[in-house]
């Protein structure tokens, strides 16, 4: 089953800069079975836990996520690099390995006491969904976990985000 999943994601080498290996999912989101398989995959452990809300981030956490939460009867919610949402905001930056990048969230796209799920396509070093993790704390919810369809372990990810639970369908 994780090998069908794995037969559908393409290795490109060297991109988006010399010596990375990006792992393309584009393959894998226009096979159907693929697409449902993964999607599967990614809410069963989830199943029954009550979540209130799905956090995504842009932007193929959007694609995962909102799919996740119609399996999960939840409601969806967004995190987006600066200036893309329009109402009352919160922000968290975080360190990459060459600068700082900032996420934002809506104020009000969590009620304190919300059961959130966080889904992702990728954990790779971790950074990005620490600043999700961070915002959802921020925000009041209760993190029962995290999903993410590929898991880059060399880069040790979970590290940055530990004792959080961490759902991976696919490692590398």
């Amino acid at each position: 089953m994780i090998q069908n999943l794995k037969s559908h994601i393409r290795d490109v080498n060297d991109f988006p800069k010399s010596g990375i290996l990006f792992r393309d999912i584009t393959p894998l989101l226009a096979n159907p079975s693929a697409l449902a398989l993964s999607i599967e995959l990614l809410a069963n452990p989830f199943r029954g836990q009550r979540i209130d809300m799905v956090v995504g981030a842009e932007s193929r956490g959007f694609i995962f996520g909102t799919a996740v939460a119609c399996c999960l009867s939840a409601g969806f919610s967004l995190v987006r690099k600066p200036g893309k949402l329009p109402h009352k905001r919160i922000s968290m930056s975080y360190d990459l390995e060459y600068g700082q990048d900032t996420l934002e969230m809506h104020a009000d796209s969590i009620v304190r006491g919300q059961r959130v799920l966080i889904v992702d396509d990728v954990l790779a070093t971790g950074g990005t969904m620490k600043a999700c993790c961070d915002l959802v704390d921020r925000l009041g919810g209760e993190l029962v976990g995290i999903a993410v369809l590929i898991e880059l372990v060399g880069l040790n990810g979970r590290a940055k985000i530990a004792p959080r639970e961490v759902h991976s369908v696919i490692q590398y």
